[in-house]
C-alpha cells in the first residue's frame, strides 16, 4: 500500500483542518495517509508521494514548510509532490488563485511538483493572533472561505493520480 505524507504548517489550525480532510479523503481511496506538522517531519523517504501545505500570510508561506521543500529537496525530486496553500479571505476568496511566492515557486520547479491549489482560509476573531489579524477579522476578510467540496475533490484526484503514478 502506498504511504502518502500530508505536511501541513499555520498558526491558528486552519490549514490543519484542511491537512486533516485531504488526509481522510486519501484514506478512502485506499491509500496509507499519514498527517504531520511541516516542522515535525525528519524525512520523507517512506512516502511514496508527498503533500505539503501552508497557511499564506502576507503572500509568504510558512517557513517550516518552505523548510521542508528545501531540507528533503533531492529525495522529493524522486516522488510525486503536491502543493497548496491557503489564505484568502473575504468576499474575493471563492476561486482565487494566488501564485507561489517566488522562493517556493523555485523549489516547487525543481522537485517538479504539480501544480499548486489555492484554498480560502479562515480568519476568525478567536483564531487571530496579532493585534493586525484581530483587526482584519473585525471586518470583511472575517470568516471561513475554505470550500470543503473542493478541498475534498482534489484530494480525490490527488489520491487517484497517486494511485496511477506510484506503483502500488
Amino acid at each position: 500500500m502506498t504511504a502518502v505524507l500530508v505536511a501541513h504548517a499555520g498558526k491558528s489550525g486552519g490549514t490543519r483542518e484542511i491537512a486533516e480532510v485531504i488526509a481522510a479523503e486519501l484514506r478512502e481511496a485506499g491509500l496509507t495517509a499519514e498527517l504531520l506538522d511541516a516542522a515535525e517531519v525528519d524525512d520523507v523517504e517512506a512516502y511514496g508521494a508527498v503533500i505539503v501545505g501552508s497557511a499564506l500570510y502576507r503572500r509568504r508561506w510558512r517557513p517550516e514548510a518552505v523548510r521542508l521543500l528545501a531540507e528533503h529537496e533531492e529525495a522529493l525530486r524522486n516522488r510525486p509532490v503536491w502543493l497548496f496553500h491557503s489564505g484568502p479571505c473575504g468576499p474575493l476568496a471563492a476561486g482565487k488563485r494566488i501564485s507561489l511566492p517566488a522562493g517556493v515557486a523555485l523549489l516547487a520547479a525543481r522537485i517538479d511538483a504539480e501544480r499548486t491549489a489555492t484554498f480560502g482560509g479562515r480568519l476568525t476573531p478567536a483564531t487571530a493572533k496579532g493585534l493586525f489579524w484581530k483587526i482584519m477579522a473585525a471586518g470583511p476578510w472575517a470568516g471561513d472561505f475554505r470550500d470543503w467540496a473542493l478541498i475534498r475533490s482534489w484530494a480525490r484526484d490527488v489520491g487517484h493520480r497517486v494511485r496511477i503514478r506510484v506503483t502500488l
